[in-house]
């Protein structure tokens, strides 16, 4: 089942006191980036952030999902109506959050 434009919505404005949140819309899903790195995914609805330290520590008794078949488990965000705590929490991720790749230089 594919997210809906409604809920990633709903989470962008949840996340609208950061600064640079940005999306990208990929087979059906969205990636969400916070300043340049990606910080999670909706897919099929749900809000899955990056597992890193920060998240596992703000979140402790959170379920980890896979955001679709054959990825990495992440960590199930349940409580999503609480913007004060989505932004703490996209805070206290970004410096552990992996630097982009490089983008592959065209060959001419």
């Amino acid at each position: 089942m594919a997210s809906t434009k409604e809920y990633l919505n709903y989470i962008l404005e949840q996340l609208s006191d950061l600064e640079e949140i940005t999306h990208r819309f990929m087979m059906g899903e969205y990636i969400i980036y916070h300043k340049g790195k990606i910080a999670a995914y909706i897919c099929d609805d749900r809000l899955l952030v990056k597992p890193v330290q920060a998240a596992r520590q703000l979140m402790p008794e959170a379920p980890m999902e896979p955001p679709y078949e054959g990825a990495k488990d992440m960590i199930l965000v349940e409580d999503v109506d609480d913007r004060r705590f989505l932004t703490e929490l996209f805070e206290k991720m970004y410096e552990e959050l992996p630097a982009p790749k490089p983008k592959a230089k065209k060959c001419r």
